[in-house]
């Protein structure tokens, strides 16, 4: 790693509740020294740390007004329904949203309305926050027919920060070896990225009786339709 290209005070990232960051950070750690400094946001203030500058880069989820910004679709969540463990909706594997009707439904990714939940209403979010929950008094299940929720990391379109470009590789799985990465900017860099060694000569094969070459065997003997001399 280049000593010249070190910023000291990391990458901040925030995300929007559901995003787990796990792997990209164990990968950050083994390839970088600078720290990833993450921050959860809530869904309505998704792109507020872009715009005031206290964030770098930011998960979140789409759509999204994108002047100024830049974004990489990442996935998909499927939409469920979150409800009290004895609630009718669970007698159900899956749901549709005709299933929803006559229901109190919210719409609260934050989760600061499970106590509606447990009085009977409805909550309406991407699977990732029920499952990353784990309640016991809670149950969810998959709305088939709901439009799906999708994540994308978004930054700013002048933000020139060189670590910004080194975390879009970690999250699109390029190799610590990437042309595209600062890891592969050392001094070796142009060896590591050719690879493969040269394949050694065929050796000619041992002259016979006569000086004539013999095929190896399980071979074809040249002539006729084999290759002829250059």
């Amino acid at each position: 790693m280049s000593e010249n290209t070190t910023t000291e005070a990391g990458l901040r990232i925030g995300h929007v509740r559901g995003v787990t960051l796990a792997k990209w950070r164990q990968i950050w750690a083994e390839r970088y020294t600078e720290p990833l400094l993450v921050s959860e946001v809530p869904d309505s203030e998704q792109l507020d740390g872009l715009r005031d500058g206290s964030l770098d880069m930011c998960f979140v989820r789409l759509p999204i007004e994108r002047e100024g910004l830049h974004a990489i679709p990442l996935y998909e969540e499927t939409i469920v329904a979150w409800v009290a463990k004895d609630h009718v909706l669970t007698a159900a594997d899956e749901l549709t949203l005709a299933d929803l009707e006559g229901e109190t439904v919210l719409n609260d990714p934050s989760g600061i309305a499970l106590d509606r939940v447990l009085g009977g209403a409805v909550l309406v979010v991407p699977m990732s926050i029920a499952r990353g929950a784990s309640r016991r008094d809670l149950r969810y299940r998959p709305i088939v027919d709901a439009e799906t929720s999708q994540v994308a990391l978004v930054w700013r379109v002048d933000d020139e920060n060189p670590l910004i470009e080194e975390f879009i590789g970690v999250v699109r799985g390029r190799g610590a070896n990437s042309s595209r990465g600062r890891a592969a900017q050392g001094p070796d860099a142009d060896v590591k990225s050719s690879g493969a060694k040269k394949p050694a000569g065929r050796r000619p094969a041992k002259p016979g009786p006569g000086g004539k070459s013999q095929p190896k065997r399980g071979g074809k003997p040249s002539g006729g339709h084999g290759r002829g001399r250059r």
